[in-house]
């Protein structure tokens, strides 16, 4: 669903500085590993040049520099010409710390509707990835693989109390991934946290 996985249908929140997707254009662009994954760069690591996502992401800086120019005409991204050191460099970052979106939002326009299953599914194939990577390589930091968790639970929720729940897990999530780091000396690493929650039968 969303870069900071903020669920559909939650009412706006401009404080968080999270975009609430609208369009088609910007859900095609989202629904592509390559470009998936330069946001995720660009959230984690903050701005770059496309020579530095192409690495970070393992294409050519042709591809990467195509990419970019996708995102950006889709609003996602924009330059940041401050950055830049002379003429020649372009630096990118990210529009919006977040994005969301929501299918009933796009009930009379097919093409959006496909977008979005598109980007969902992208982001469900990445989110089971990033398990799998993590299942295969735990054992080898066992401070992480101790800190790490996995959890799921069974409620009994209407709709109404479904969003509230998704409100409060988010916030929670917000809170921690927007506050001051400190400097403590702490050795941090970024952590990917994801949730979901929707109706379903044991």
């Amino acid at each position: 669903m969303t870069r900071d996985e903020r669920p559909a249908r939650p009412s706006p929140d401009p404080a968080h500085g999270v975009r609430t997707i609208t369009d088609a254009k910007a859900l095609s662009a989202m629904a592509n590993p390559f470009r998936s994954r330069m946001m995720d760069a660009l959230k984690v690591d903050g701005p770059s040049t496309a020579s530095g996502l192409a690495a970070r992401t393992g294409q050519a800086v042709g591809s990467a520099s195509h990419h970019l120019k996708v995102l950006a005409e889709a609003g996602l991204v924009a330059e940041a010409p401050e950055l830049a050191k002379d003429r020649r460099e372009r630096w990118w970052r990210l529009v919006d710390p977040g994005t969301r979106w929501s299918r009933a939002d796009f009930a009379s326009d097919t093409a959006a509707v496909t977008a979005a299953y598109a980007a969902e599914a992208l982001t469900v194939q990445r989110q089971f990835e990033r398990v799998q990577e993590w299942n295969g390589n735990a054992a080898t930091v066992p401070d992480w693989d101790d800190a790490a968790f996995a959890t799921q639970h069974w409620l009994r929720l209407s709709p109404d109390e479904l969003r509230v729940v998704a409100e409060e897990v988010v916030d929670v999530l917000l809170r921690w991934s927007r506050r001051e780091v400190p400097d403590d000396g702490v050795e941090r690493e970024s952590v990917f946290v994801f949730a979901r929650g929707f109706p379903a039968q044991p």
